[in-house]
């Protein structure tokens, strides 16, 4: 790229608007950037000793509203905004007015809230409300003070949980308070302030309710505003907004107990949040009818009467706060502001109504079945820290202890000597990081899964090697040796097991981001196939092992003659994920088919051969080795031959739909397996269908193939039209 030395500047003028201190000089650069606008040819930038071309990439656009936070800066000051009667308190001498504009500000921030959690700076959305920058101007409106207290406080402790939980998305901005008054004089009473407002406006609601005989004990007590007809109305839709804040942060503080506390009262303060935003909802027909302005009845409003709310500069921030980001963003109108609570009071319920099951494996399961519902930032930092406190999970059971469980040790051996080796401290932190990974938003969650499969594997050789010098230190005393070797034996396994369980979930999440293409299916799902046969392998394993040591117990001395006996039953679990590989299988094998009989046209890339993509795609489990001898030469030798014909000696897809029906029975008392069983079967069935018209219309161009994710979230189902 050619570079061209800046030439030197014209005499610059100092700006008039802008005065010099002591330690700055303001000039207009307008001379310096026509000339360099006008030598400059396209492609080329200037280049001087402190500008370079990273400064250029990190600059901001000057005169881009969207970028540059001068130009759409109203004021420079926040004095300056208050003295202009942005932010006025009273905000109106007439009451009415007062109410109205009141309840557009708390619509407003509800707005605002919702919009931070979706990941935008707390700077641009909450504190963009003039009102809590200086909370002390407040303090002589009861109403408007109480709120703005609740609010700080809200906003403290949710960013309290997701900074403590740390599951905020990769460079978010949710975390960064900029210095803003999150606490201010006397925030820790926020609920008695809110408590005593309610009860005022109650007794409003109650005396504008009351009959003439009745009326006369009232007549003491001022009322809300000035219209009488508007009184009931204007009561209930403050009520319902300061009783939703209100169960809203009791809500938060009752999940913030340790081991899980306070998750019933939780409960029961959703249930009351959600009935709130009913009441809110139903509120917006008169606030619209009695809007004090000019009410605007379009998709982007943030307040339920249609009005702009007063006291909001979004700009503000941007020249008083450097870290502030100087991107304008778009606050979700008050409609979506209301869904996305309604969906984060339903995800927080469904953690609240969690059993806290003593069993890493539930834990894990659990997990994995949340984040189907793609629950938003605030739910899942909530959750991790309902799972994991203080090193332990719930915060009662030590991960030694989860851990010699799922692997079927007797609880005897959790006191054992072993919990102190080195190794196993560090798969104890390895499960801790695991169930931390899975409460991330879905694109961090796989990064971090490939990435720790790599420790899961070194932690398995160092384990290994480890019991093998402490098991030959312990193999002097005979009893010693037996239970060592046991201990040994199983958690080896369980490790095996939980990395190709990683590994699964690992290319799972590939086909809920959209990372695959129709060319990579074959390549996917074959490698889907071999991972999930280690796995089924793994499991039965080490299922079988603990169903030895429970008959060892079990088992009187004159039955000892039986021990040659092998019992080969499979259980129900492994059958479970033998559908899955001969359903995995039979994609991999139809889609090689497709391709080897030019059915799908191979991609045709400049850029990546299909080795280039299959290194791309698996490069993570192949530097862990996962599975072992797994490599792109494996992968074309399995798939090379496949056709219609080989197909129809081996149909895989019947195979995965029978195992799917014969296992149904032992599920009967699981709804979300049996729902996964009847999704494979589906999937199966149709599938097996294809594959036969397929194979019969071989020779037929007109036949067309194409596939979809209709019947299950990764297990693509084809469908065959005639063109």
């Amino acid at each position: 790229m050619a570079e061209n030395r800046a030439c030197e500047a014209p005499s610059l003028l100092p700006r008039a608007t802008i005065p010099s201190g002591d330690n700055s000089f303001w000039a207009d650069v307008s001379p310096l950037l026509d000339a360099a606008c006008q030598d400059l040819q396209e492609g080329e930038l200037i280049h001087g000793d402190n500008f370079n071309l990273f400064a250029a990439m990190s600059a901001l656009e000057i005169m881009d509203p969207k970028m540059d936070s001068g130009i759409a800066c109203t004021y420079y000051s926040l004095d300056e905004a208050i003295e202009n009667g942005v932010a006025p308190v009273p905000i109106s001498t007439d009451k009415t007015t007062d109410v109205q504009c009141v309840i557009d500000i708390m619509d407003h921030l509800l707005a605002c809230e919702a919009t931070w959690h979706k990941g935008h700076s707390l700077a641009q959305t909450v504190y963009s409300c003039l009102y809590l920058l200086r909370p002390e101007r407040t303090s002589s409106h009861a109403l408007l003070h109480s709120y703005c207290k609740v609010i700080r406080a809200t906003c403290k402790t949710i960013l309290s949980v997701v900074s403590e939980a740390r599951t905020h998305e990769e460079e978010d901005l949710f975390t960064m308070a900029y210095g803003l008054p999150l606490s201010g004089d006397g925030d820790e009473k926020c609920l008695s302030m809110l408590n005593a407002v309610e009860e005022t406006i109650s007794r409003q609601l109650r005396a504008c309710k009351a009959t003439s005989s009745k009326r006369r004990v009232s007549e003491d007590i001022e009322p809300l505003q000035n219209n009488p007809d508007l009184e009931e109305g204007y009561c209930k839709s403050l009520l319902c907004r300061l009783r939703f804040r209100k169960h809203f942060y009791h809500l938060l503080t009752s999940m913030k107990r340790p081991q899980g506390r306070g998750l019933e009262l939780a409960r029961k303060h959703i249930a009351s949040c959600i009935s709130e935003i009913d009441h809110i909802q139903k509120s917006s027909e008169f606030l619209r009818e009695n809007a004090h302005g000019m009410s605007e009845q379009n998709i982007d409003n943030t307040t339920a009467s249609g009005c702009q709310p007063i006291g909001f500069d979004a700009s503000l921030n941007c020249r008083l706060s450097a870290p502030t980001p100087p991107r304008s963003i778009k606050i979700l109108c008050w409609g979506k502001a209301l869904e996305y609570f309604l969906k984060l009071l339903q995800d927080l319920d469904v953690v609240c109504s969690y059993s806290l099951d003593p069993s890493l494996e539930a834990a894990l399961l659990f997990v994995v079945k949340f984040q189907k519902s793609q629950p938003d930032l605030v739910a899942r930092a909530h959750l991790q820290l309902l799972l994991v406190q203080d090193g332990k999970l719930y915060g009662r059971d030590p991960m030694f202890s989860m851990i010699t469980r799922a692997a079927g040790l007797a609880e005897v051996t959790e006191n054992h000597e072993i919990q102190k080796n080195e190794f196993m401290v560090q798969l104890g932190q390895l499960v801790i990081n695991l169930l931390k990974i899975l409460c991330t938003n879905a694109a961090w969650q796989r990064r971090k899964l490939g990435k720790m499969l790599q420790d899961w594997r070194v932690t398995y050789v160092q384990l290994e090697m480890s019991f093998k010098g402490e098991f030959e230190e312990a193999s002097k005393t005979s009893n010693n040796k037996k239970i060592c070797f046991k201990i040994y034996q199983h958690i080896l396994a369980w490790v095996e097991e939980q990395t190709y369980w990683i590994a699964f979930r690992f290319l799972n999440l590939g086909f809920e981001l959209e990372l695959y293409s129709v060319h990579d299916y074959c390549m996917v799902y074959w490698y889907i196939y071999v991972v999930l046969i280690k796995l089924a392998e793994k499991k039965h394993l080490r299922m079988a092992m603990n169903s030895d040591s429970a008959k060892k117990k079990t088992k009187k001395k004159r039955d000892s003659f039986k021990d040659g006996e092998m019992d080969y039953h499979i259980p129900a679990a492994v059958l479970f994920l033998q559908s899955q590989i001969y359903l995995a299988e039979g994609l991999s094998m139809m889609f090689a088919a497709l391709r080897n009989e030019c059915r799908i046209v191979p991609l045709q890339s400049p850029f990546n051969t299909e080795h280039e993509i299959f290194i791309q795609q698996f490069e993570l489990l192949q530097k862990a080795c996962v599975p072992d001898h797994i490599s792109y030469a494996t992968f074309k030798e399995s798939t090379m031959h496949a056709n219609f014909s080989t197909l129809a000696i081996c149909d895989y897809f019947k195979e995965a739909q029978r195992i799917a029906k014969e296992v149904k029975s032992s599920f009967a008392n699981d709804p979300d397996t049996m729902a996964e069983l009847r999704r494979v079967e589906q999937v199966a069935e149709r599938n097996s269908i294809a594959l036969n018209v397929c194979r019969a219309g071989a020779l037929d161009p007109k036949l067309k193939i194409s596939f979809t994710f209709c019947h299950h979230p990764f297990y693509a189902t084809a469908i065959v039209k005639r063109s």
